[in-house]
């Protein structure tokens, strides 16, 4: 016959221990266990190496408290989870504080009704030689010792108010005890909540949601061991450990070498009671092994052979275990240092070591930049667009056609002759029509200035975000941001006026040479003096003019086209590579060490991140060392 027991770790095909443990109700005062023994007629092994290895995890899962790992959802990587663990698990006031009141044979959980566990408790138990004193320690109590276990108790209730009030709230948070005895065997059991089905008043409405997680975040573990706790006379098939244990396993069964375990817990009173009682209930359900030992049945020693089973298959475990562990161990430290890498050093506190900071950032920032520019990173591209597709563009699309009109011709030529006509060329007709028609390049001049800077502008920001050390200092980087967009408002004025000043020079001064150098047959220069007062002011006239004009603008696009590039260039291309945050320098060499601190004012997030960092990876480097300390052998 095979028998449900329930232990997460056998839904990776691995079976291991499992055990169930059936606590009386108050009238009965006795509870009982199912164990699991894959190994029945093994040895228990030397007490020296069993010591050594829960030793081992002992103090992994000690320190795991001070650093902060508590499993769950934590975003950083947890050892917690993968530490081997006796998880005990049952119903709300199933008994579960006295089972382990039992295998420690002292009076020290809190008592009362209702959620009297609100917060995980790791009970570490170490065996001392005979005749030394019992005592409990706290971990977040270190140097004190408690010899009154009654006191033990109380403390367990003001830590745990610490943290959930008095109004029954829970908290994922465990309690490390660890109790010193020679009455015990080495062993680490973690108490958990009571599972409940309603809340009661004072409780939250999730109270019951709540602790079903918080207790699935422990049995869902691949390295736990389950101590389901039910009450003897209750019906096994409503039990909310093994309800809970059967879905954890998905339903499956397995053979139980060692079924019952009996502890009688706070009441000696009518054993044979209970034994009858619990032998009623195995011939009923046909639940377990017909190998039932009832000579455990029997206080103490019932509790001390549990003890034994479970610091036996605790052992098991580790040893089974372990190898996987400190792989994940090294895994775990190198990821956590890649990442504190990334996070940078912590900030020193002197006013050198500041500006020595500082300026290490805006270089590594200068540098991402530089980078988009010559191409290493996106976006430097755009700019050459510019001068490759936007100036043409605009400067094809300038109105010379309307302004050329006959009639603008006309009507300019005639207003330049004034009361007297030009005698053999309108000259000043000529100057007044290519200064205006040169002033319509101002346009894509300036276009071309504003376009550029929105680039850099962009840039800039993509470097910013792209300097993933600057990420650490928000108020540096607004900084930089700042000083580097000043600079860049400073290039493109100075780009504007050279670029302007370029077209400028086009309407200033005029190529003489281009209106020589036409055919004389077409007379582009002007008419014949015989001809001139017969048709200087004809259409034919005025057409040759503005056919002259529009190949004169036409050779001066050609021109601007090719220097208004080199202006922008050199004035903010240029010039954001040399010196985009040269004058920045100059301002952080005239701060004091409190404003150049300011600017290292980290990121709050960043800090506290690091700083989990840091705890995480001495805790993986202390529990490698802790692993490596013992003999596997």
């Amino acid at each position: 016959m095979f028998f449900d027991v329930f232990s997460f770790f056998t839904l990776i095909v691995l079976t291991l221990l499992s055990v169930i443990v059936s606590h009386a109700s108050n009238s009965s005062s006795s509870s009982t266990c199912v164990v699991k023994d894959k190994e029945e007629d093994a040895e228990l092994g030397e007490m020296a190496t069993m010591e050594s290895l829960i030793g081992l995890v002992n103090r992994i899962q000690r320190a795991c408290t001070v650093l902060g790992d508590y499993g769950g959802d934590s975003a950083l990587p947890t050892l917690w989870e993968a530490l081997p663990s006796v998880v005990v698990v049952g119903g709300q006031s199933s008994g579960k504080s006295s089972v382990l009141e039992s295998i420690v044979g002292r009076d020290f959980l809190p008592r009362g009704s209702g959620i009297v566990t609100r917060r995980p408790l790791v009970l570490q138990l170490q065996k001392t030689e005979p005749g030394r004193e019992e005592y409990a320690e706290f971990l977040h109590l270190p140097k004190k010792k408690f010899s009154d276990f009654s006191m033990v108790r109380k403390e367990i209730e003001d830590e745990t108010n610490s943290l959930t009030g008095r109004l029954k709230q829970i908290s994922p948070v465990p309690i490390h005890l660890s109790i010193y005895s020679p009455n015990v065997v080495n062993l680490t059991l973690i108490d958990l909540p009571g599972l409940t089905k309603v809340a009661v008043e004072g409780q939250p409405e999730s109270i019951v949601q709540d602790i079903e997680t918080m207790v699935r975040t422990y049995v869902e573990k691949p390295n736990c061991i389950i101590l389901a706790i039910t009450s003897a006379n209750q019906d096994i098939a409503t039990s909310d450990a093994i309800k809970l244990s059967r879905e954890v396993l998905e339903g499956r069964s397995y053979r139980l070498h060692h079924p019952w375990v009996g502890v009688v817990n706070r009441s000696q009173a009518d054993i044979n009671k209970n034994i009858d009682m619990i032998t009623a209930r195995r011939r009923e359900r046909e639940f377990f092994a017909s190998s039932v030992d009832y000579r455990h049945l029997a206080g103490k020693m019932g509790s001390e052979y549990l003890a034994k089973l479970l610091s036996k298959h605790l052992e098991s475990l580790i040893k089974t275990r372990m190898p996987g562990i400190a792989c994940l161990i090294n895994k775990s430290i190198d990821e956590i240092e890649a990442e504190l890498h990334q996070l940078g050093k912590p900030v020193a506190i002197d006013s050198g070591a500041h500006l020595h900071t500082i300026l290490e950032l805006c270089r590594a920032f200068d540098l991402v930049f530089k980078d988009h520019l010559h191409g290493g990173r996106p976006g430097g591209d755009r700019i050459y667009s510019v001068f490759d597709n936007q100036l043409p563009h605009a400067l094809r699309r300038l109105p010379f056609d309307r302004y050329l009109s006959l009639q603008t011709v006309r009507k300019v030529i005639s207003e330049a002759d004034g009361y007297q006509p030009h005698l053999i060329a309108p000259e000043h007709g000529y100057r007044r029509l290519i200064e205006v028609a040169v002033n319509y390049f101002r346009g894509p001049a300036e276009a071309s200035v504003d376009a550029v800077h929105s680039i850099l502008k962009e840039l800039v920001r993509r470097s910013l975000a792209e300097t993933q050390e600057l990420k650490r200092f928000p108020t540096l980087q607004a900084e930089v941001s700042r000083a580097a967009n000043e600079a860049l408002e400073r290039f493109r004025e100075d780009s504007k006026t050279t670029t302007l000043r370029l077209v400028d020079m086009e309407s200033s001064y005029i190529t003489v040479d281009f209106f020589r150098r036409l055919p004389r047959g077409n007379e582009k220069g002007g008419i014949p003096p015989a001809a001139a007062s017969i048709d200087r002011y004809t259409e034919t006239h005025f057409h040759q003019i503005a056919s002259n004009i529009t190949s004169y603008i036409r050779m001066v696009s050609e021109t601007l086209r090719n220097s208004i590039p080199k202006s922008v260039v050199h004035c903010q291309v240029r010039e954001a590579k040399r010196s985009i945050l040269d004058y920045f320098y100059v301002q952080l060499g005239q701060m004091k060490g409190n404003q150049l601190a300011a600017l290292l004012n980290e990121d709050p997030a960043l800090r506290e991140r690091r700083q989990q960092c840091i705890k995480r990876l001495e805790l993986h480097k202390s529990a490698r060392d802790e692993i490596d300390s013992v003999s596997w052998s």
